[in-house]
């Protein structure tokens, strides 16, 4: 559900970045009452497995569409809201600038989308009290199912508004809603599913971490989490590395929607304004677009050379490995800096 620099107009999409960098600076003030050295590795592993996890779009069967894991929830379930939207928020800049997934413009919309529903509304208000104090296996299926197909379905209705308010006419309200909704809902049923088998996982090996994040009360001295650590570092490696060969070739929800409603894939893009600036900039940052190695000859060469499914290719490897990596040092970055402003302040 990456939004592209065409889908919005530059007004839009200037202020949904606003929206964003003001909630950036919230979560980074809040993180830094809690934050301490265990959670630091924490972000950049959960941020490089999310990253991997994304690359892998699965079928939606009988509707020619696939989706990919969003995350949002797992994040802010195992670091809580503050830390899982910058998390979040650095695996979709890393996409957008080193990728080329998701265009520049609509990086903010795109962050607001996929982080702050589940970060700051979902999770606080349907997960916890659906969960309770009760951590029964029963109670975290259904808290993490409901949760992510909410989560989605908010996120996916901002992106038919967005368009709206960007006056894209090609995309009439009614037809890209009723589009748009049930393709995301059944993303998010097994967003769902996986959500909750990683915060089984989570909870069955160190439930502490769980359980500070939903009482908001920081993890006791003696709570290690150099087991959860190296388990998401080493599935962010699987994932990003091999698993990503797996990916559904089908179009994702939002393009699916896109096409199905326009004829097109794709919106035209416009020849001038900041869109194209931000275009150029970003054909310079991406060094793998389409999380691949830059095609080199025709694009008849390239058609020819496209390998099937399973797509075993070195570049696809590369770019889960290289992208993970950018993200967890990337995440570090950022709470280690975090953590330096706590201790200046104190």
């Amino acid at each position: 559900m990456h939004m592209a620099d065409a889908l919005l107009s530059p007004a839009v999409g200037a202020t949904l970045w606003a929206g964003t960098a003001a909630v950036g600076g919230y979560a980074s003030k809040r993180l830094k009452e809690r934050i301490d050295d265990r959670l630091i590795p924490l972000m950049g592993v959960l941020g490089a497995f999310i990253f991997a996890a994304q690359m892998i779009n699965f079928t939606i069967p009988g509707t020619g569409s696939s989706g990919h894991l969003g995350g949002g929830m797992i994040l802010a379930v195992i670091l809580g809201p503050h830390a899982a939207f910058l998390v979040m928020a650095s695996v979709l800049t890393v996409q957008a600038l080193f990728f080329a997934d998701g265009g520049l413009l609509a990086l903010g919309c795109n962050i607001w989308n996929l982080g702050i529903y589940p970060c700051y509304l979902v999770y606080p208000l349907i997960y916890k009290p659906l969960l309770g104090k009760s951590q029964k296996q029963s109670r975290i299926i259904i808290a993490s199912v409901t949760s992510a197909v909410v989560a989605l379905q908010l996120g996916s209705f901002s992106v038919v508004l967005e368009t709206l308010l960007s006056g894209k006419s090609e995309l009439p309200f009614g037809a890209f809603v009723l589009l748009m909704q049930p393709i995301h809902l059944a993303i998010g049923l097994v967003e769902g599913f996986v959500t909750a088998g990683v915060i089984s996982y989570v909870h069955g090996a160190r439930p502490d971490v769980i359980e500070s994040v939903s009482s908001s009360r920081p993890l006791g001295d003696r709570v290690s989490l150099k087991k959860i650590v190296i388990t998401f570092a080493v599935l962010a490696v699987i994932t990003g590395g091999v698993l990503s060969w797996f990916a559904s070739t089908n179009p994702d929800g939002l393009e699916w929607a896109v096409e199905k409603a326009y004829g097109r894939s794709e919106l035209p893009e416009k020849g001038q304004g900041i869109a194209p600036v931000l275009k150029a900039i970003q054909e310079k940052t991406a060094f793998l677009p389409d999380y691949n190695f830059k095609p080199t000859g025709s694009a008849s060469e390239k058609e020819e050379a496209d390998p099937g499914w399973p797509g075993i290719d070195a570049g696809t490897s590369a770019a889960g490995l290289v992208g993970a990596a950018i993200v967890l040092g990337m995440i570090v970055f950022v709470g280690m800096g975090i953590r330096a402003f706590r201790r200046r302040d104190t």
